[in-house]
């Protein structure tokens, strides 16, 4: 089972109000938008990438509990993107400082603000080729540091600002680096 992508526009064109509300009226479907206006609705996961992905969350979720620098967010929160895409990464974090920034009302809907930080992590029904363009998506928004966790390949792709992709093959751990000091997640609980 792979994403289904409804292409809306030029026939119907959501406002962000009218997102929120489709997803709000569509709980059980985990939906993205492009900056084009097209609707992802996104397969449920499988076993093992929910186990895998419940995983990546505990572990990161540790470290932002840890050091209080900023917040995280699990797989369900939606990001719109300065592109106007609305997008939903496996892992997020925002410093402090720019998450208080936004309104109470940013906050509670679809905050309007890229993350500092995102971690998608590949399951079998996703295709390789659109999460590289997610997570570059991501890049040229203002996200300064991803990874792109692919447990099949075990491969771990890292992406930071103006650099080129750097690609890992198998490797044990993966480093926040300046941005997210002293986090380093343990990949062998995710590519268990």
């Amino acid at each position: 089972m792979t994403a289904l992508v409804i292409n809306l526009r030029p026939t119907i064109e959501l406002t962000d109000d009218e997102f929120y509300k489709f997803c709000q009226q569509n709980p059980d479907l985990r939906i993205e938008s492009t900056a084009e206006g097209a609707l992802i609705v996104m397969p449920p996961t499988g076993g093992g990438s929910g186990k895998r992905n419940f995983s990546l969350t505990t572990l990161f979720g540790i470290w932002v509990e840890q050091t209080q620098l900023g917040e995280g967010f699990d797989s369900s929160t939606i990001f719109q993107l300065p592109n106007g895409a609305k997008r939903s990464p496996d892992v997020a974090w925002i410093t402090n400082d720019r998450w208080n920034a936004l309104t109470l009302e940013q906050q509670e809907r679809f905050p309007p603000i890229a993350p500092d930080f995102v971690i998608e992590l590949r399951s079998r029904t996703d295709d390789l080729e659109d999460l590289e363009a997610k997570m570059q998506e991501y890049m040229e928004n203002g996200v300064r540091l991803g990874g792109l966790l692919d447990p099949i390949t075990k491969q771990v792709k890292i992406y930071r600002q103006g650099q080129p992709v750097e690609t890992l093959q198998n490797p044990a751990t993966l480093s926040g680096e300046t941005v997210l000091p002293g986090f380093v997640l343990d990949l062998s609980r995710v590519f268990r």
